[in-house]
């Protein structure tokens, strides 16, 4: 990444260095799951990363051009699309981190579930309609 500009999304090197053993492990699962042919990827994991944090920062289409030194917007989709979990696995990474820098356990205890109120027909009978009186709303919740 020498001689790329950097831009204020980009990861700080403590930032590197706490993601690399989750980038590196899910690299080699994946290249262990194809076959051993082939040319080895072209692009450093860390500048697909920071070119995802660049999207998501910025807000732009994937189909706007990525600034000079990241990869191609197809390269950084296709990883940032693939349904392998790797950015999950990096959220709970952090969010243990946070919870553990401020003394509290890694894992929460509580959830908080949200549910929808539907509002029913005029037709229904009243006993059958329910009532949502958080939100005031006659209805049925799902």
């Amino acid at each position: 990444m020498p001689g790329r500009r950097r831009y204020p999304s980009d990861l700080s090197d403590a930032r590197r260095e706490l993601v690399e053993p989750v980038l590196t492990t899910w690299r080699s699962e994946r290249r262990g799951r194809g076959l051993d042919i082939g040319r080895p990827p072209d692009h450093d994991l860390h500048s697909l990363l920071d070119a995802v944090l660049y999207v998501n920062r910025t807000g732009f289409p994937w189909r706007y051009y990525l600034p000079h030194g990241y990869p191609h917007w197809n390269t950084v989709y296709a990883y940032f699309a693939q349904e392998e979990g790797v950015f999950d696995q990096l959220n709970s990474l952090l969010r243990r981190q946070v919870r553990r820098q401020e003394g509290r356990e890694e894992e929460p205890t509580a959830r908080i579930i949200d549910s929808q109120s539907i509002k029913t027909s005029t037709n229904v009978p009243a006993c059958e309609q329910g009532i949502d009186a958080g939100k005031k709303i006659v209805g049925r919740k799902r």
